[in-house]
């Protein structure tokens, strides 16, 4: 799915579009905090929204109801990519170090969430072969006396 870039006017109507998920304009102009735009450039912007493919409209006799089918995680994801690319060279470590140097996140921070995030779990091992050791301790019979006893029974029949 190909995410477009939005406006920050388109953005600011997304958020209220993501907490509502499916809606009406109707809702939109209930639930948009005051100053409330008017109703045709909320409409006007939905079908913008709807063309760069955020929304979807299903409709409803005459109404038409609207679904998101951008999620936030995705564009929140779109927009952290195109940061990383334009302005820290596509370096995870370019944008930590900015957020440190800006204490926009803290070490502590980071320890807490590496804590939770890694598991330790105990390695399984295999035994070593103590090769040596075997040998000294359960000596091998010499083979040379098992072949000549062979060879006596066999010389016997």
């Amino acid at each position: 799915m190909k995410i477009n870039h939005l406006t920050s006017a388109e953005e600011n109507l997304m958020k209220l579009f993501w907490k509502l998920e499916n809606f009406y304009l109707k809702d939109v102009m209930e639930q948009h905090p005051e100053p409330k735009p008017h109703q045709n450039t909320v409409s006007t912007y939905l079908k913008i929204l709807v063309e760069k493919g955020y929304l979807s409209t299903e409709k409803e006799g005459r109404i038409f109801k609207y679904s998101v089918i951008v999620p936030f995680e995705e564009y929140k994801k779109f927009l952290l990519k195109e940061l990383s690319q334009q302005f820290f060279n596509n370096s995870g470590k370019e944008i930590l170090e900015f957020l440190f140097n800006e204490n926009l996140i803290s070490q502590k921070d980071l320890q807490s969430y590496f804590d939770l995030k890694i598991e330790m779990k105990p390695v399984k091992t295999k035994e070593p072969k103590l090769e040596y050791a075997e040998e000294i301790l359960n000596p091998k019979k010499d083979k040379k006396g098992k072949d000549k006893k062979k060879k006596k029974k066999k010389s016997e029949n």
